[in-house]
This record gives structure tokens, sequence and C-alpha cells, in this order.
């Protein structure tokens, strides 16, 4: 059976850190409009609907049954009208329901949603509601899941892409589209505006794809966690872009999106959330979370846990990790500044074959591996020379074959820095097979 225990900290602070850290907690200073917004919005008390009927205002109540009122008289004039565009489901969901309490049930949550997003004014949320419609019959919206779109092939699982789960279970969209600096990527994607359409199409695509993982039921998983990365962005290039993205999906994915974390947000992201501030409603502010560079990891270990995490934002998630099942649970530290821990992993057999992943975020410090044998008298064996692994390192990946009994030692040293950091690990042992 596999045993491990995490070593205690060894407190390891220099006078020199300790006289650093006493001036800067004696500044006293403004906060910055960046800081202000980050607090604001990392405080944020959000709360995802549940979609229960039974816990609505009696005044919501009431706008749901009116909805569906006017949508039942709405479908009967569209018998007659083959060139309306409306259809009587949405996402595989039947918009009146009424073939048992699964579809209406189903139905509730699709029409709460277009409800919420108009503040439940009926006539609003019903107009919206078949403009809806109208867009997914143009754009083939229902099968564009199916289609290969292969001049994206080399932008998937870079700049949009679904990968894992957070904490409760929502579906996780990554953006990111620092790669659009690049002059020559940015005029074959958005040369021209037919170029343009068919970058829109793939990414709806991205986004179909994780809206199938969505229960539809109350109490369920019923809205994506998106997260984007703001890095190297090119915001005058992909200004038009993100406008057509933006309208694209508050028009037709209504509350679709739980929660958005941005992360390696730029000072000036500030000034353009002020622009843009008065056109978002209370509810889109309050879902936002905002991450500066070097605070990616502890931001986004608090939403979704580290082997759900791409690599490249400290995590332990890789490519094709899920073609071989569920990623292997973590277990989760942190390390303080001027701490060091050492991860014992005891119980190893001679033979045996031990494989580990270890990542912390922001690196930036020292880590080493070694094997103790049980044996008195036996030597310990360096696996790992220590070593500085910098601040934009991935995941280390590691192996490790015992020749006799012994324990593993995983060492993280954060001596030099005062700055506390996230961190995780995983491991396999393999035990030798006899004949």
């Amino acid at each position: 059976m596999e045993k491990f225990h995490l070593g205690l900290p060894q407190n390891l602070h220099s006078p020199l850190m300790e006289e650093e850290a006493e001036k800067s907690s004696a500044k006293h200073y403004k906060k910055s409009i960046f800081t202000s917004l980050m607090e604001a919005t990392t405080n944020s008390s959000f709360k995802e609907d549940t979609y229960f009927v039974s816990n609505l205002k009696s005044s919501e109540k009431k706008a749901l049954q009116e909805l569906k009122d006017k949508l039942s008289t709405c479908e009967e004039v569209i018998a007659n009208d083959n060139n309306n565009a409306a259809s009587s489901s949405m996402f595989g969901v039947p918009l009146l329901g009424g073939n048992g309490n699964d579809d209406d049930d189903r139905a509730n949550v699709l029409l709460l949603k277009f409800l919420r997003a108009r503040d439940f004014r009926v006539a609003d949320a019903l107009n919206m509601l078949l403009k809806c419609l109208s867009w997914r019959r143009d754009f083939g919206a229902d099968n564009v899941v199916d289609e290969e779109l292969v001049e994206f092939k080399e932008l998937e699982g870079v700049v949009a892409y679904m990968q894992g789960y957070d904490r409760e279970g929502h579906p996780v969209c990554y953006n990111a589209y620092g790669v659009f600096r690049d002059k020559e990527m940015y005029e074959k994607v958005f040369g021209d505006e037919e170029k343009l359409k068919k970058f829109l199409r793939w990414r709806v695509q991205v986004l179909e794809r994780g809206i199938k993982l969505l229960h539809f039921k109350p109490g369920g998983v019923n809205a994506l966690i998106q997260v984007t990365d703001l890095k190297d962005m090119p915001k005058r290039e992909l200004r038009v872009a993100s406008n057509h993205i933006l309208s694209l999906f508050q028009d037709n994915y209504p509350e679709m999106v739980a929660r958005k974390i941005f992360i390696n947000v730029p000072w000036y992201f500030s000034l353009l959330y002020s622009m843009f501030s008065p056109f978002l409603t209370q509810r889109t502010k309050s879902k936002f979370v905002i991450s500066k560079e070097g605070n990616v990891a502890e931001t986004l270990y608090k939403f979704i846990r580290p082997e759900d995490i791409p690599v490249r934002y400290g995590g332990l998630s890789r490519p094709n990790d899920l073609q071989n099942g569920p990623p292997k649970p973590a277990s989760e530290f942190s390390v303080k500044g001027g701490e060091k821990v050492n991860i014992q992993i005891e119980g190893i057999e001679g033979g045996a074959t031990i494989t580990w992943d270890i990542v912390v975020g922001g690196w930036d410090l020292e880590y080493s591996a070694e094997f103790v044998p049980t044996a008195e008298g036996s030597y310990t064996i360096a696996v790992e020379k220590p070593r500085k692994i910098g601040a934009s390192e991935e995941a280390i990946q590691n192996s490790f074959t015992s020749k006799e009994a012994g324990k593993l030692v995983l060492s993280v040293d954060n001596t030099a820095s005062r700055k506390k950091k996230v961190a995780a690990y995983r491991y396999v042992v393999r035990k030798c097979s006899t004949i």
C-alpha cells in the first residue's frame, strides 16, 4: 500500500529578508485602480442559479409561465410559416417540455437563462430567444460540432479549447490570443472578412463542445468556466474579432458562463475595464476574477484542481493525459517564503518503479529528488540533483526504479523568496512483477 507524508516546513528566514519585509509592511500607499479592480472582482459574491422553480420568487414564476405561453403561441404561428426561424428545441432541449418531468425541468432551465439575461422582462426574453433560434438555424449551430474545420487544427489546444473541470464540476474553456502577435499568423486567420467568419465558426464549435457537457437540469452543472489568458494579446489588432465574439456569445448563449477568470492581466486592463464597465450588468461583473502575471497558479487553484489545470498555467494536466481516462488526483500543498518542504513517499519495495509529477506555481526556487534506502549502510541516491527551476517552467515528470526498499524524498526549497507559492504532486508506484 502506498504511504506518504508531507515533511514539516523548515523556517529558514534570513535577517536581510526580515529587514526587507519590515520596510515593505511599513509602507502605506493608495491602492491603484488596478489593485482595487483585482480586489473588487476576486472578492465578488456571485451566486449561480440552481434553476429549481420552487426557489423562484412569485414574480419570477409568473414570468416563466408567461414566457411559455407566449412561446407556445409563437409555435402555433410558426407551424404555418416555413420561413420563420424558430424551432421547438435548442441544445437538444425541448423548449416547451411536455414529454415528462425531465423535459419540463430542462426546458425551465433554458428558459430561465433567457429570462435572467433580460431581468425577467418577458417580452425582451422572448425576443432574444426567437432571435437566437433564428441565428442557430442560419448558422447551422446544431451541426457545427461534427464539422472538420481542418484549417484551425494548429489552433486546437492553443487559442481556444475545452480542458478539464473546475472544483464544482463546470467544464473549463481556455482562451489565449497571444499567438496572434505574429503578423503572419494574424493575417492567416483574420486577414479578411471571409477568414474572420471561418474563425468565428471554429470558435462557436469549441463553445458548443463545452455546452454538450452541461446537464440542463435543476441543481446540475448548467454553465461553463472561462479562463482568458491576456498575455501578449495584441489588443488593437484583435479588437474587431473580440467584438464579434463578445456580441455573438452575449446574444446567443445567455447565462452559459458561471465565472470569467482573466489571467496574466496587464496593467492597462483596468483602463479597458473602465471603458466597458458601464455597458456590463452588475451580475456579469460579479462573475469576473482578475489575476495579474505571476499569480496565475494561485488564482486557478482556488477554482480548479491542479490535475485539471494545463501545465502551462502551473498545473499537472498535459494534452494527452485524458486518453487514459480521468486524471489521477493530486495532493496540494503550499510553500511559504523562506521555507523548505520535503515530501516523503515511503514504502517503496525493491525493484518497484515510482513515477511522479510535481509543480510549484511560478517556480523560481530550488528542487531536488533523492532515494533513501531503508537498510542501514546503504547510500542515498541523488535521483535529481538540486537545481534552480525558473518561474516559467512547467511541471516536472520523472520516474525511478529502486534496487532495494526505501523512500523517495522530493525537496522544494523556497528559502530565497518571501512569496508563498501553491504546489501539487502525485505519484504511482508499480511493483516489480514476478514470474
